[in-house]
């Protein structure tokens, strides 16, 4: 059997030339080709050229903005053999080594890998040491928060007076995390997001160059994605190219983020404004079942209700949506049938669902609930407005049963939520309710339903008054009330259920509280001896608590009682600022 021959340097298969990626291959090499970061490159081209060139910079921003591209021009403009300049010549060999990282005089460090002490201390012996060929030996130290504390110390003597040819450039995402000594060392540049729209058009000139054809939507998509990084939309960029024909289409891109199609996801928040919980719950079923992740389905949930908020605080004329111009009408629709309170409260449920969905493996049912919650959220007041609604009614008392009614919610559309009509004002009343002991019962069930509620609750302890003599009424508690028998003694709540009487009888009655064992607790009850001197100190206290504006406001709109004053408490004495929380109050 003849032996297979050997293969030979002809024969043999050429090696394939390796592939770069699109964020290395187009990736800045002039400060005026950095997008969105004009003001820092501004700042360093003038630096260059009134040769006022810092020895430490730091750079700080998102990933993916600029940071270490900004490091490397730089790093070119000072030993560029043309230069300094601003505009390295990107021809020599210097340029050259410095853009591949292979330069001897421009050091790049893994701030992540080469944390610790030693690593410093290496840097410190070796500084002193001149340059191979450039002008300066520079430092580049990516991810810096992440060295130790005792290397960043090591590091503060050389980094404020370092050799006259050597140069420091910091990149970090987390500059929180970087000690005040070294930021004071540094002069720092914020890298700002690159915005969508910088974004889109820089991937068109990337997709133009590689000589294939994208949809405007799969752009903006991708550049949406990106979250203001130029890196990570290239990257994102490459990858549907890959995935993808010679045209890249909107398609491709949530196929393969798994995402839902913008018109499924406006389908689906109309469905869950118009309280169709059904229609929502089956539009989750299919998006699911065509591939869509429910964390990101969550993301652009999120998305569309912060483009309701937006539009609902600048309007129409809101800018940097996520929703396609061709939905933007039936957005601001939807935004005007809704009140920004309901907004919030709805970003509030799917970002706690978002929030939950990253620790739970019932991810369906998270985002389902979270469905059925939006669907069942009416419009919504906040509670200064409540306060004040509370305070204007308490000031006008009705003047008739209707008045405290609250008017019945008006649908304005299919895709907008319930919305309480506005009161109108009802007319005098003409008729009145004669209170008699057959009349009684019924009168008196009208009576508590025109007072707060916590009061009418503590009145029901009592049971049904009697009316004794001419335009009285009598309301008796047992022994075990005698909180509550308390509670309605105080003459500014008699005198609402007295004024509630008259509006709904036309005459004027008299309240009077009683315990069931008959001692009376009328109106001004008489003054009882003081035993005790603890009890006279509590009672003056309470009346000096009651002087409190806060305490009065608290009782007139919420209808509170002062149930313990703390010990201490003097209003002559402490200052207004601090004595407002040394009364305790309860609902009443």
């Amino acid at each position: 059997m003849a032996k297979r021959k050997p293969a030979t340097d002809a024969t043999a298969a050429a090696p394939q030339e390796s592939y770069t990626v699109l964020a290395r291959r187009y990736r800045p090499r002039q400060f005026a080709e950095l997008i969105g970061q004009e003001a820092p490159a501004r700042a360093l081209i003038n630096a260059l050229e009134s040769n006022r060139v810092a020895h430490a910079y730091l750079f700080t921003g998102a990933r993916g903005v600029g940071k270490t591209s900004t490091a490397r021009i730089l790093a070119k403009a000072l030993n560029c053999v043309k230069g300094p300049t601003a505009t390295p010549c990107d021809q020599c060999d210097i340029c050259q080594s410095i853009a591949s990282g292979e330069d001897v005089d421009v050091l790049e460090i893994d701030g992540a890998s080469n944390r610790g002490i030693d690593e410093v201390r290496e840097i410190r012996q070796n500084v002193q040491y001149r340059p191979g060929r450039g002008r300066y030996k520079i430092y580049i130290i990516d991810e810096v928060h992440m060295l130790t504390p005792a290397a960043f110390n090591a590091l503060l003597k050389t980094l404020e007076e370092p050799p006259a040819h050597v140069k420091f450039i910091f990149a970090t995402t987390e500059v929180q995390k970087i000690p005040v000594t070294i930021l004071s060392r540094c002069q720092r540049f914020d890298f700002a997001g690159i915005g969508t729209p910088r974004i889109v058009e820089r991937l068109r000139g990337v997709v133009t160059s590689e000589g294939m054809q994208a949809d405007d939507d799969a752009l903006e998509l991708v550049a949406r994605r990106a979250g203001g990084s130029m890196r990570d939309a290239q990257s994102l960029l490459d990858q549907l190219l890959a995935f993808g024909g010679e045209r890249l289409t909107s398609e491709q891109v949530h196929q393969l983020l798994g995402t839902a199609h913008d018109d499924r996801v406006a389908e689906l928040a109309a469905a869950v404004l118009a309280k169709d919980t059904k229609q929502a719950l089956e539009l989750l079923a299919m998006a699911a079942a065509a591939g869509a992740q429910l964390g990101e389905l969550l993301d652009q949930l999120i998305d569309y209700w912060r483009d309701l908020m937006v539009v609902r605080c600048a309007g129409k004329e809101a800018r940097d949506l996520s929703v396609p111009s061709r939905l933007r009408e039936a957005l601001n629709q939807q935004a005007e049938g809704l009140s920004l309170d309901t907004i919030l409260a709805g970003l509030e449920i799917l970002s706690a669902a978002k929030a939950r969905l990253r620790a739970s493996n019932h991810g369906r049912t998270l985002v389902e609930m979270a469905l059925v919650r939006l669907g069942r959220l009416d419009d919504l007041v906040s509670l200064s407005q409540l306060i004040e609604m509370a305070s204007g009614e308490r000031k006008a008392a009705p003047s008739s049963r209707s008045e405290a009614r609250p008017a019945a919610p008006v649908v304005r559309s299919a895709t907008q939520v319930t919305r309480p009509a506005p009161p109108v004002a009802a007319p005098e009343p003409t008729l009145s309710k004669q209170l008699t002991e057959e009349s009684l019962a019924r009168v008196w069930s009208d009576v508590l339903s025109q007072i707060p509620p916590m009061m009418r609750s503590e009145l029901e302890k009592a049971g049904f008054p009697a009316i004794s003599g001419p335009n009285t009424l009598v309301l008796r508690f047992a022994l075990e009330y005698n909180h509550q028998r308390e509670h309605c003694s105080d003459p500014k709540r008699m005198e609402r259920v007295e004024s509630t009487l008259r509006t709904i009888t036309g005459h004027a009655w008299t309240l009077r509280i009683e315990s069931a064992g008959g001692d009376g607790a009328d109106r001004q009850p008489a003054p009882v001896e003081e035993s005790d001197s603890s009890q006279s100190r509590s009672r003056r206290q309470r009346d000096e608590a009651l002087k409190e504006p806060l305490v009065q406001r608290a009782i007139d709109v919420l209808g509170a009682q002062i149930v313990r004053v703390d010990e201490g408490f003097s209003a002559a004495r402490a200052p207004a600022t601090e004595r407002n929380d040394d009364s305790e109050a309860e609902e009443g």
